[in-house]
């Protein structure tokens, strides 16, 4: 996978089995009380410009939202930031679910 590259929910779930990616949930707090991907962090898209230090650039980095808009936003913002492998997963989170995999609930 090339650097904002899109990934899909299987490629996700793979990587995650793996250990060696870092998930993004950059949806708004309602959004994630309804529930999101197990061991994700969650930085609103809205405040990511002052909390993306707390990600780290070297790694592998998978950001969702619900649709895959917003974390496509997300990503190419990071990019310029200088993260070099961040992905967009396709079809966020309804592509998640479609695929039926699980969702957690926060806390």
């Amino acid at each position: 996978m090339t650097a904002m590259s899109p990934i899909d929910p299987v490629q996700l779930e793979q990587l995650r089995e793996d250990g060696s990616v870092t998930v993004l949930d950059v949806r708004t707090e309602a959004e994630v009380a309804r529930g999101l991907i197990a061991g994700a962090k969650h930085i609103p898209l809205n405040m990511l410009p002052g909390r993306y230090l707390e990600l780290d650039p070297q790694g592998v980095l998978v950001v969702y939202c619900q649709s895959g808009a917003r974390s496509a936003q997300a990503c190419a913002w990071l990019a310029e930031q200088g993260f070099a492998r961040v992905h967009n997963l396709q079809g966020g989170l309804l592509a998640w679910a479609r695929a039926g995999l699980p969702l957690t609930t926060p806390g």
